[in-house]
C-alpha cells in the first residue's frame, strides 16, 4: 500500500484526503471487498494521523458506501463478500434465541 502523506500544509482537510486515499486503495483492489480494515488506532499510528482523523474518514467511507462497520467486529470493505458471521444490518448479532 502506498504511503499516505499526512502533511497538514497540503490543501484540504486531512480526514477527507485520508478518506480519498482509502477510496483509491479500494478502487485499485489493494483493499478487497470483504476484507477487514485495521483498527482505528492502528490506522492512525501507521499513517501518522490522529484518531479523530481516522474516525471522520471512516464516516465519509460509510457515507460513500465503501465501508461497513459492525460494533465489536470492525470495519470491512463493502462489496460482494458477506458480512462477518453474527453481524446483522443494525450491528447486532442475528443469532436466534
Amino acid at each position: 500500500m502506498p504511503a499516505f502523506d499526512p502533511d497538514p500544509n497540503l490543501p484540504g482537510y486531512t480526514y477527507l484526503r485520508f478518506a480519498d486515499y482509502l477510496t483509491a486503495e479500494i478502487d485499485a483492489g489493494r483493499l478487497r471487498a470483504g476484507s477487514r480494515l485495521a483498527g482505528e488506532q492502528e490506522l492512525a499510528q501507521v499513517h501518522g494521523v490522529s484518531l479523530g482523523t481516522v474516525r471522520r474518514a471512516m464516516v465519509v467511507l460509510r457515507e460513500r458506501g465503501l465501508v461497513a462497520t459492525w460494533p465489536s467486529k470492525g470495519s470491512f470493505v463493502a462489496g460482494e463478500a458477506a458480512p462477518p458471521a453474527g453481524a446483522g444490518a443494525d450491528g447486532e448479532g442475528d443469532e436466534q434465541p
